[in-house]
């Protein structure tokens, strides 16, 4: 009896595990089965990346349940360390600028040697304003210019906002040896400007920004510098990635003027070793629920399906343009994927 009993027993046990596994294996996603988690590399709390990304996740997430899709936003250290989580299988997808696309892409500039042309592209998603700050004490011209000299956050080490800071500073004849640099994020740079720390920092992100925004409001003593017609031609006359961009009056507490300043694209990059099925309708998902984006931060309302492809600097995935010739948009053709020829 007491044999019948742990037969009984072992038997029980073993169709419980059975169940369990088949429970598993039962859901379907991209054609490979089960749930699939999506990351979503961004960068520091305190800018645009962070929350787009992070929303952009909760949309995939809520909309895509069914389907087995968990996708989340990850902080980062920015766009230079972004592509090197998507080469190394790390995140599946990446917000970038403009630039550090370009440069990796074609293994230039902080890539040179060193390119990714396993790089793809799904969407441009918002302009990547220039902000950058000074105290009032240390602005004469009113321009850019006036950081030379100055205790100036170039933004955290490796980001794409030290690399498209140092592009601009060369620009107008400087390198860190004319400033006293600092490696700070967007947060930390207001606050040392706060505590008399710091003078300036470069801030590039969509309008508006967190941070400047507590600036302003919390009464620190500085302000966003413009950009001259001809400094925006000596950026270019670098790389061919900026344009003019005015921030209109009000965008920030207490600022009744337009800001004249510059801006690049940022975009969404993913690996091109993720599968066609699952870019197909993660990409369809993010066009079909543009309310929901636009309602995570002001600089997502500049997404359009006219603007999608605008300024990206790599091929798209194969998902992403399957999606975006089904809608009928005429694709360049330094854009159409090799997968696809």
């Amino acid at each position: 009896m007491l044999l019948t009993k742990k037969k009984g027993s072992y038997i029980l046990i073993c169709l419980l595990i059975l169940s369990l596994m088949a429970a598993c294996g039962s859901g379907e996603t991209g054609g490979s089965g089960g749930n699939q988690f999506i990351t979503i590399a961004t960068a520091t709390t305190g800018g645009t990346y962070y929350p787009i990304g992070v929303g952009m996740g909760n949309l995939w997430s809520e909309m895509l349940e069914e389907e087995g899709i968990k996708a989340t936003g990850q902080s980062s250290a920015g766009s230079v360390e972004n592509i090197d989580l998507l080469r190394n299988g790390e995140a599946e997808f990446a917000i970038l600028q403009g630039l550090i696309g370009a440069q990796a892409y074609t293994g230039t500039g902080n890539f040179e040697g060193n390119a990714y042309d396993g790089l793809r592209t799904v969407s441009m998603l918002w302009p990547n304003v220039e902000h950058f700050v000074l105290m009032e004490s240390a602005i004469e011209t009113g321009t850019i210019a006036d950081i030379e000299g100055a205790s100036f956050s170039v933004g955290p080490q490796a980001s794409g906002t030290e690399q498209s800071t140092l592009v601009i500073m060369e620009a107008l004849g400087l390198t860190k040896d004319d400033i006293s640099p600092e490696y700070l994020g967007y947060d930390d740079t207001i606050s040392a400007m706060r505590d008399g720390r710091l003078e300036g920092g470069s801030l590039p992100a969509g309008t508006p920004v967190a941070a400047i925004t507590d600036m302003y409001a919390s009464g620190v003593d500085a302000s966003v510098l413009n950009v001259t017609d001809e400094q925006i031609e000596a950026v270019n006359n670098i790389y061919d990635t900026w344009y003019r961009f005015d921030i209109p009056s009000g965008t920030y507490p207490g600022v009744e003027e337009e800001i004249h300043t510059i801006a690049q694209p940022n975009l969404l990059a993913v690996s091109g070793d993720l599968d066609e099925e699952t870019v197909y309708l993660l990409t369809k998902t993010l066009y079909e629920n543009l309310d929901y984006i636009y309602e995570v931060h002001n600089s997502a309302k500049n997404m359009t399906l006219e603007t999608a492809l605008d300024g990206l600097p790599a091929p798209l995935h194969i998902g992403a343009y399957n999606y975006f010739s089904d809608q009928g948009l005429d694709i360049p053709d330094e854009l159409v994927p090799p997968e696809a020829e």
